[in-house]
């Protein structure tokens, strides 16, 4: 909690500043979209280059009283919207696919500056995005039904689905584009009209989507984009009866409290939360594969993703080999500005983040663990830049095999048996991902039942796809986005009972 105080508090320091010197009037102020229409308020908040550590553009703000607005104005359209053929739905989907496409390397400029990460990846990013919306044009036409054989005369079962209604979304810092785009598209497929709110760090990516939505022609009131106090908008979605489901991504923490509101009015949820995921490399696995693999499980994204590697466990046959060589590669990697060719690790999203890696780091250390390489600040200049660090030898009590280390920090550990990788993969409160690297079949499946986690990567480190559920068990969320699951989760399922 103090971190997140300390945080909001030089953001207050930063807007008071800036105010004061007339920046935030110079800079381009972009707009919230309400109702069919974009719109640019007097309030606002800075959005700053992680690279620079310095604002380049200002996002306008809303009060609570605006996002009950926009939910009211959803509720509205909701009722013509639902009645829109899936096929038409989908039709607009593939209308903002286009735009996205066609503006591409615009907007992934755009996530670089204001999210850190180089520029390669945010073009993958605004991919992976255009991919999730053809996905979900096709499924708004596959909402099926069934039928149920009776089992009593003169009777028919059916089973029906039909939409929810106004879904709140709430998207995160770390993949600003995709993963708004992975909640607001399977919900307009459905039949639902979405109200967004994206992170405030990050949300002139979810300005551009905007604008594709309103180019493709979406009915006014379907898709609209808030900014604002994230508290303040969140028990908005929460108490507002109109507002039928609420999809988040972000810490375990804030799903919590997600929860306890939600409690009151026994609203539905879809929470993708916090991860702590393992590697396991086993003696027997293809040696080069696994450690391209660990390298992008751990420093994709500048090992700020949800599915990261945070614990990588090798066995002891290969573990002297594979600490070398992986050593090798981290020392390899370039450093810099997003928007500068051929970096591979961009600045982390601030100094509050840059400060915990560190203090993951110094706390490693101090229990005992080897600095391999990396660990300290990257640069003379003030971005949030960290060397890309390797630790080995690191205790189960350490804080960063607790907690996630949302930083290009990775801790390398061995193991001897099959069931100890098992046992320490598994102890962690969380279970979103985990990754295997191993030519055996038979253990391969072993650890498909075994490892808890949603998602499980054999011998593969990017095992999202959009066709495939994504989500996790224990603590690291409810629900599934993406293939069939994801708009499942904005449909609401009926049995109709008919006597004939």
């Amino acid at each position: 909690m103090g971190r997140r105080n300390h945080g909001r508090e030089r953001t207050r320091r930063t807007i008071d500043f800036l105010a004061g010197d007339g920046l935030l009037g110079s800079m381009k102020t972009y707009p919230v979209y309400l109702n069919g229409g974009f719109v640019t308020t007097d309030s606002g908040i800075p959005v700053v280059n992680p690279a620079t550590a310095e604002p380049f553009a200002r996002m306008s703000t809303v009060p609570r009283a605006a996002v009950a607005q926009a939910i009211g104005d959803g509720h509205e359209a909701f009722a013509r919207w639902r009645q829109t053929t899936g096929q038409a739905r989908g039709e607009y989907l593939q209308q903002i696919a286009a735009g996205l496409e066609r503006r591409r390397d615009e907007v992934a400029r755009l996530i670089t500056m204001e999210n850190g990460k180089p520029l390669a990846q945010s073009a993958a990013e605004v991919a992976m995005s255009v991919d999730h919306l053809h996905w979900f044009a096709e499924e708004a036409r596959r909402t099926y039904g069934r039928t149920i054989p009776h089992q009593v005369a003169g009777k028919r079962h059916l089973v029906v689905k039909t939409p929810m209604g106004v879904a709140g979304a709430i998207s995160p810092w770390n993949f600003p584009l995709v993963l708004a785009v992975r909640k607001v598209a399977p919900a307009l497929a459905a039949g639902c009209t979405v109200v967004l709110k994206p992170a405030s760090a990050t949300p002139l990516s979810a300005v551009a989507f905007a604008e594709c939505a309103h180019a493709a022609g979406l009915p006014k009131g379907v898709f609209q984009l808030v900014a604002g106090k994230a508290a303040d908008i969140a028990q908005e979605f929460l108490d507002n009866p109109r507002c039928r489901k609420i999809t988040f991504t972000g810490s375990t923490e804030v799903g919590r409290g997600l929860i306890a509101g939600a409690a009151a009015g026994v609203k539905p949820l879809s929470l993708e939360l916090g991860g702590h995921s393992p590697v396991l490399v086993f003696d027997d696995a293809d040696f080069e594969r696994a450690i391209e693999g660990a390298m992008i499980a751990k420093f994709r994204n500048t090992g700020q993703s949800c599915i990261a590697a945070n614990r990588i466990y090798v066995q002891r046959g290969i573990y002297d080999r594979f600490v070398a060589a992986f050593v090798g590669r981290v020392k390899s990697l370039k450093v810099g500005n997003g928007l500068e060719p051929g970096v591979e690790i961009g600045a982390v999203i601030n100094q509050e983040g840059l400060e915990k890696a560190l203090e993951h780091l110094r706390d490693a250390r101090a229990k005992g663990a080897e600095l391999r390489c990396g660990g300290g600040r990257w640069g003379n200049g003030p971005g949030w830049f960290l060397e890309p660090a390797v630790l080995t030898g690191v205790p189960d009590h350490a804080l960063g095999m607790g907690e996630e280390t949302f930083a290009p920090v990775a801790y390398v550990n061995p193991f001897e048996t099959e069931a100890e990788a098992v046992q320490r993969a598994n102890h962690t409160n969380y279970g979103l991902a985990a990754y295997v690297f191993t030519r055996d079949l038979s253990r391969a499946f072993r650890l498909m039942e075994s490892l808890e986690a949603g998602m499980i990567g054999l011998n593969d480190a990017v095992p999202t796809a959009t066709q495939a559920p994504f989500g996790g068990v224990k603590q690291s969320g409810w629900g599934r986005e993406l293939g069939a699951e994801g708009i499942d989760a904005f449909l609401d399922t009926k049995h109709v009972s008919l006597a004939i």
